[in-house]
């Protein structure tokens, strides 16, 4: 399987990353089908089997309900072996979504992340957006919070989870990572993705698979075969398919550039 280079950081990242929404929330969803969420025993086995087949990168977040806790649970013990990428800016609790971008939130965000994760350092943390990516890049404290944490070593690198083009271009002056969707319904974001490259800044694709309406053997196909992008995020909570994903995967590894 290859790995790829996480823009400039130094790291390499498996072009297929685990996103671990399902295994944390269950209400609220914009999937097509409804599903429980699982046990503590079958996350726990999940999470070490995607460990196990060479997959180092999982992806959560406060909004992921306790998706952050049951990782920090059953992997702590594992943790210089995966790159984790979490968010500031949404939770979620009581069946409801709210987003707040004032620094006390965002500084007891990030604290409450590091104790539920078991971890002393975040290596990637980005701005959870509402859509409004503009206003909350220059008129809120989470640019700043987040190059503060920084500063002390509580994270590695940072960047912005937007929903626009303008978004991502502007978040491009200070951060190490971005993650945009982009997949074969929305390729929206390809020119942005091109700079972010040139500029040595990751990207990290999340919603490549149209939140499961697409196939995943096309979808898969269509983002990696992009060399800009450093990784793909795909939940799921049947091993099976993640196993199919990570082989069609690399597969789009093997090719031969064009």
């Amino acid at each position: 399987m290859q790995y790829r280079p996480l823009g400039k950081t130094g790291a390499s990242i498996s072009a297929l990353g685990f996103g671990a929404f399902k295994i944390g929330r269950n209400q609220q969803i914009k999937y097509s089908q409804a599903y429980d969420l699982p046990d503590d025993t079958t996350t726990e086995s999940l999470l070490n089997s995607i460990l196990d087949l060479g997959i180092n990168h999982i992806d959560t977040a406060p909004a992921y309900g306790i998706s952050e806790e049951r990782i920090g649970r059953f992997l702590s013990h594992r943790r210089p072996e995966f790159l984790l990428s979490t968010k500031i800016g949404e939770t979620f609790e009581n069946g409801q979504s709210n987003y707040d971008y004032s620094r006390p939130s965002l500084e007891a965000s990030l604290e409450r992340s590091l104790r539920r994760l078991k971890t002393d350092v975040l290596d990637l943390v980005f701005i959870h957006s509402n859509g409004q990516d503009q206003e909350i890049l220059h008129n809120s404290a989470a640019v700043d919070v987040l190059h503060e944490f920084k500063d002390a070593g509580k994270i590695r690198w940072i960047g912005l989870s937007g929903k626009t083009v303008a978004g991502a271009t502007s978040a491009l002056d200070w951060a190490d990572v971005l993650m945009v969707e982009y997949h074969l319904e929305d390729p929206s974001h390809a020119e942005l993705i091109q700079q972010a490259a040139n500029q040595g800044v990751g990207i990290l694709v999340k919603k490549g698979l149209a939140s499961g309406h697409l196939s995943p053997t096309e979808a898969i196909s269509f983002v990696l075969e992009n060399p800009a992008v450093s990784n793909l995020v795909v939940g799921g909570l049947n091993l099976a398919h993640i196993q199919t994903n990570w082989q069609t995967a690399a597969a789009v590894s093997m090719r031969p550039a064009a």
